[in-house]
């Protein structure tokens, strides 16, 4: 029987596969006889006639089935139908912990919040006498409402309960195969040396995932699978107070004693590990309680449905304006505008983005009259807190959204500084039109092309030109002038325009992150690194969330061949802009290169998707098409992602941007002569960027041909 969605297995109707691993695959199924939605792991055919494998297939369920805990995902049943072994579970909503780690680590509230459920979980397993063996973000999913569950018990061993304890002699060693058991990155020193394993290798795997949780990064890394061994096994993790110094001291110390080699110095169960966690949240002294808010794009009521850059823009001031508040807690632009169509009612929509309430509102333009309505949301009880409606001349849109922020702060009961008082009132230009060419610059540059580019760099001039002193638009100008002679034309005019204009940018606002992310941007194209390093780390500063910040840096860091530094950059970026596609797929070409298949398999899947998602709505996009069929490429999806490359050249033929990326493309999938006539023709057009035809690890199935080491002395 061929496993696929629409079959049944015995009352189970098939949904949709769900994932796999080396134990079977996981489908989403609807249980006819209980009309409820489950998940069924099926065994593949090669195993069934394994008996070892069967055996540990079968294991799995009645280790899990055996417990009963709210965080540990529910086993059902264990079935045969027509040869096909397989067991039903608990479908569980949620995402894989991966998710929820982020760049520089996670409040000390947010990560008792996840740890206390997960270890209790592995610790009320050891009571049973099971070990887990496989811990990783992938095996621990947290729902909506953050409920932490952890599954995949294809590695637990059933164990009699006194041998549990340290030192016991009837330990396992690995499954029977030559390779120890588990995943890489959280495996214990003792899994690695395949020596007999107790219960304190599962405590070492959780340091593991509760240090990369804490501080946003693995404690052991390494270019490849030999060197995150060596790492493992020798060295000793950076302390995560130096990392995320946010976390207590005392933290830091539970974290060193899971993560001990030696076992007799580590922790000694889970149960301890948990307890110690109860009351390190015990002892913490209570979370911040100021108010928070998301700040939704507005809608557009215009009758020509035209005004979107316009909707965006008066939303982000006012977001912007609400940010540099110390009283209060504004989510990213990026992570409220990622919802911004979202059917989710404002309960979810508040847990989702960790805020207390929402702004949303509409905005119909028709001549020169402007009509603004807005609506505060409370997210804990889903009522309306405040509306209010404007309808004046345009010309008073800054007085507008000056009145909202106002509007905002006195029904949340925000305490205003003097000086941020002052800069409510002080808006970015006072020029409508200079701010209006603005707002549809911004827009024209995000679509990353030559022509769209051009179009937004005369946007900004015309607003500098009507209001000299207006800082955003002399940072979109250097934003211009950076990718013109990064992707179109290596001309020194437009390097020192870049320059120019970013200094004068950063001049007229100090203030400014994005003043400085584009002041950053323009050092790094005369090879100024350290002054870039400067800029952009002032930017991320000055606002955190600030995409371009962060995306900016990875890409200077990419070029320089710091590898290392651009995957954690990149991930900043992913998650400053969740909505983002190229992040994930870039950073999932270099985790390739710096020997993490899993994570390069998990952000390329999740770049594609995003990819998709945005190519339903613009699928013209040739950034999307071209980046997401790399992804694909990669991913083995090979004659899709040509398809989808080659849509791209059509629609573009000559941009250069457009055919080095297709040619990385080509070069991936096998097809040297189409890749070096792509990246001939790229080079002919404009594109003069060397360090990326260095270390782009797309081209290495290239590098020996003649035609490309003679495209590398041209670009000397």
């Amino acid at each position: 029987m061929v496993v696929e969605a629409g079959i049944r297995l015995a009352h189970y109707h098939l949904v949709e596969k769900l994932g796999e691993g080396g134990m079977g695959e996981v489908w989403k199924a609807h249980d006819l006889r209980l009309d409820r939605d489950i998940a069924i792991k099926i065994l593949p055919d090669g195993f069934a006639a394994d008996a070892e494998r069967r055996t540990r297939f079968e294991r799995e369920a009645k280790a899990v089935a055996a417990l009963r805990h709210p965080n540990i995902v529910t086993i059902y049943s264990v079935e045969e139908v027509l040869g096909r072994h397989f067991f039903t579970m608990e479908l569980v909503d949620g995402e894989p912990l991966s998710v929820h780690i982020q760049p520089g680590g996670v409040s000390l509230e947010r990560f008792l919040a996840l740890a206390v459920p997960l270890v209790g979980a592995i610790a009320s397993a050891h009571e049973r006498g099971i070990i887990h063996l496989d811990l990783k973000p992938g095996n621990v999913l947290v729902g909506p409402d953050d409920t932490v569950k952890v599954l995949d018990f294809g590695l637990a061993q059933f164990r009699r309960r006194a041998s549990l304890s340290p030192g016991s002699d009837t330990t396992i060693t690995s499954l029977g195969d030559s390779s120890p058991a588990g995943t890489l990155r959280y495996m214990s020193p003792e899994q690695l040396r395949a020596e007999p394993l107790d219960h304190r290798t599962d405590i070492f795997s959780l340091g593991v995932l509760l240090y990369e949780l804490a501080t946003g990064r693995p404690p052991f890394g390494g270019a490849s699978a030999a060197d995150v061994t060596a790492s493992i096994l020798k060295d000793e993790p950076k302390p995560a107070l130096e990392l995320n110094p946010r976390l207590p001291a005392a933290l830091g110390r539970i974290l060193e004693e899971c993560l001990e080699k030696n076992l007799g110095n580590r922790l000694a169960s889970a149960s301890e590990l948990r307890e110690r966690l109860v009351r390190l949240r015990e002892e913490a002294p209570a979370p911040d309680r100021a108010p928070s808010i998301a700040v939704f794009p507005f809608t557009d009521m215009s009758p020509e449905k035209d005004q979107a850059y316009l909707c965006e823009g008066i939303a982000e001031e006012i977001r912007a304006a609400l940010g540099r508040l110390r009283g209060l807690k504004v989510a990213s632009r990026a992570a409220a505008f990622a919802l911004r169509d979202s059917p989710l009612a404002p309960q979810e929509l508040g847990r989702r983005l960790h805020v207390d309430s929402l702004l949303e509102g509409s905005v119909r333009k028709s001549g020169s009259r402007l009509r603004i309505l807005v609506n505060l949301v409370d997210t804990r009880g889903g009522f309306q807190l405040a509306s209010e409606s404007f309808d004046r001349e345009m010309t008073d849109v800054f007085a507008m959204q000056e009145e909202i922020a106002r509007s905002v702060v006195g029904t949340l009961k925000v305490r205003l500084t003097p000086q941020e008082d002052g800069a409510l009132a002080t808006p970015p230009t006072r020029h409508v039109q200079a701010y209006d060419y603005y707002l549809r610059g911004r827009k024209f540059y995000y679509q990353f092309s030559r022509r769209e580019m051009e179009f937004a760099l005369q946007l900004f001039s015309r607003a500098v030109e009507l209001d000299r002193r207006y800082a955003l638009a002399h940072a979109g100008l250097a934003d211009c002038w950076t990718f013109l002679y990064l992707y179109a034309e290596r001309n020194e005019t437009l390097r020192e325009q870049a320059d120019a204009a970013s200094r004068r940018a950063v001049e007229l606002a100090p203030d400014s992150a994005q003043a400085h992310a584009s002041r950053g941007a323009a050092l790094s194209l005369a090879g100024l690194h350290d002054e870039a390093v400067h800029s952009f780390e002032a930017a991320i500063r000055l606002e955190p969330a600030l995409y371009e910040a962060w995306y900016f840096y990875a890409r200077s860091a990419f070029v320089e061949g710091n590898l290392e530094k651009a995957a954690s950059l990149y991930e900043h970026a992913r998650h400053a802009k969740p909505d983002d596609y190229q992040s994930p797929l870039l950073v999932g070409q270099i985790y390739d290169d710096l020997g993490r298949p899993e994570d390069a398999k998990a952000s390329r899947m999740q770049g594609v998707a995003i990819a998709e998602e945005w190519l339903r709505l613009h699928p013209e996009d040739t950034r999307a098409l071209y980046m997401a069929a790399n992804g694909m490429v990669a991913l083995g999806d090979r004659e899709r992602g040509l398809t989808w490359a080659r849509r791209a050249r059509a629609v573009a033929p000559d941009e250069p941007m457009v055919l080095y990326n297709v040619g990385c493309i080509e070069a991936l999938a096998g097809n040297t002569n189409e890749a070096i006539d792509c990246l001939e023709r790229a080079v002919d057009h404009g594109l003069t960027q060397r360090g990326w035809f260095e270390h782009d690890s797309n081209l290495d199935s290239i590098r020996a041909d003649s035609r490309f080491v003679g495209l590398l002395a041209r670009l000397a």
